[in-house]
């Protein structure tokens, strides 16, 4: 699986739209053209698929009226489409689809952006290698992997505290402040220099004893990239394709950023897929993991994966890099989602069999804007309207 471009002048070739995509300068045209052309913003390898297409099964019925509410008043679901700027919405119940729509000329062929959904996936591929032997446990220390980072401020940090985003390391995510760590993280990107990711992050102090303290780090989900990378001993593009896309259906191969020629993926963020396919994707999660009665993680692993990290004596709403809903509504209790910047999401609701893929073009890379419905009461709304 190659490399998507020769790397002589890509660094001024993708700077500025990346730039503009991470401060939230764009139009609204401008920001749906750089979510579905989102492959076309770095260097990519290919997630193969397998075979032929495997249908997603339809339900009897379409998705019921759904009442949302908001500042004392009900709103439906053209209203929340319309407002946040949906371009796609799959629902899944009892593993059947009872709502499939497109908006901003999204179609069924779009490979959408993942944006940070891709850690998830990710996460998923860590339970795999668990199962598969590659990674003995979750509490290997991360320098048993990647050895530069033995000298580092990750040197005491475990598999756990990475995928629970508890490193320690000091780290300011900000997308639009120029100055963040997660900018300052861009340009080392920009370098595609295999190598470079993994001597920046082993760079950064500590801020935090591991496992005291947690602070949303991309830069921690980038190492997991490497350490699948390591583990495994293959890319995870080839990981992730061998263990899912090749074997569940994928009506499209998706596409993952990397760092350059040889260099790792960034685990963190950079999948582009059909809503389709983050749907297969979702109900193999609800599923438990199972492909045809085959599990490709350890048993328990999404229950787990899926719960609240207990840090400093106090529940974060953070598993193994997937998130919990913060609306305290009763019929979310249990559910755990992937997220992404500008609106995307995949919502796992297991108590209420619901599967949700949210794909969507907001103004500004910020989650939950105040210009917007909040995406959990959607959700609730949804699973309360399909009981």
């Amino acid at each position: 699986m190659a490399d998507s471009s020769s790397f002589g002048d890509t660094e001024a070739r993708y700077r500025a739209p990346l730039e503009r995509f991470f401060d939230g300068a764009m139009t609204p045209g401008e920001t749906v053209h750089a979510l579905a052309h989102y492959h076309e913003l770095f260097t990519v390898r290919t997630v193969a698929r397998g075979g032929a297409p495997r249908p997603l099964p339809q339900g009897a019925g379409a998705l019921p009226d759904i009442a949302l509410e908001a500042d004392g008043r009900t709103f439906d679901i053209y209203d929340y489409l319309a407002t946040n700027r949906v371009a796609g919405l799959l629902v899944m119940k009892d593993g059947k689809v009872v709502c499939e729509n497109y908006e901003l000329g999204a179609t069924p062929e779009t490979l959408w952006a993942s944006c940070s959904m891709a850690k998830s996936i990710a996460s998923t591929l860590v339970g795999a290698a668990i199962l598969d032997g590659h990674i003995e446990s979750l509490d290997d220390p991360l320098p048993r992997y990647i050895k530069p980072l033995a000298a580092s401020a990750y040197a005491d940090v475990s598999v756990r505290q990475l995928l629970q985003m508890t490193s320690g390391v000091q780290w300011d995510e900000t997308y639009t402040n120029p100055k963040s760590d997660r900018r300052r993280l861009l340009e080392t990107q920009l370098k595609f220099e295999p190598g470079a990711v993994v001597r920046h992050m082993s760079q950064l102090p500590r801020g935090a004893a591991p496992g005291s303290s947690w602070k949303y780090n991309t830069g921690d989900s980038y190492l997991v990239g490497e350490l699948l990378q390591a583990a495994t001993g293959v890319d995870p593009t080839q990981y992730l394709s061998t263990k899912v896309w090749a074997r569940l259906g994928m009506e499209r191969d998706a596409h993952w950023w990397v760092e350059g020629q040889g260099g790792m993926v960034f685990a963190g963020s950079g999948i582009s897929a059909t809503l389709r396919d983050y749907a297969r994707f979702g109900q193999l999660v609800l599923d438990e993991g199972r492909i045809d009665g085959e599990s490709i993680v350890p048993e328990g692993w999404f229950q787990e994966a899926g719960a609240a990290a207990v840090v400093g004596g106090r529940k974060v709403p953070y598993g193994y890099m997937w998130w919990l809903p913060e609306l305290a509504d009763p019929v979310l209790e249990g559910s755990f989602q992937a997220e992404g910047i500008y609106g995307q999401y995949l919502h796992i609701n297991p108590r209420e069999r619901l599967m949700i893929v949210l794909l969507s073009a907001r103004s500004k890379p910020s989650f939950r804007s105040r210009l917007e419905f909040d995406d959990d009461a959607f959700f609730a709304a949804v699973a309360k309207a399909l009981r």
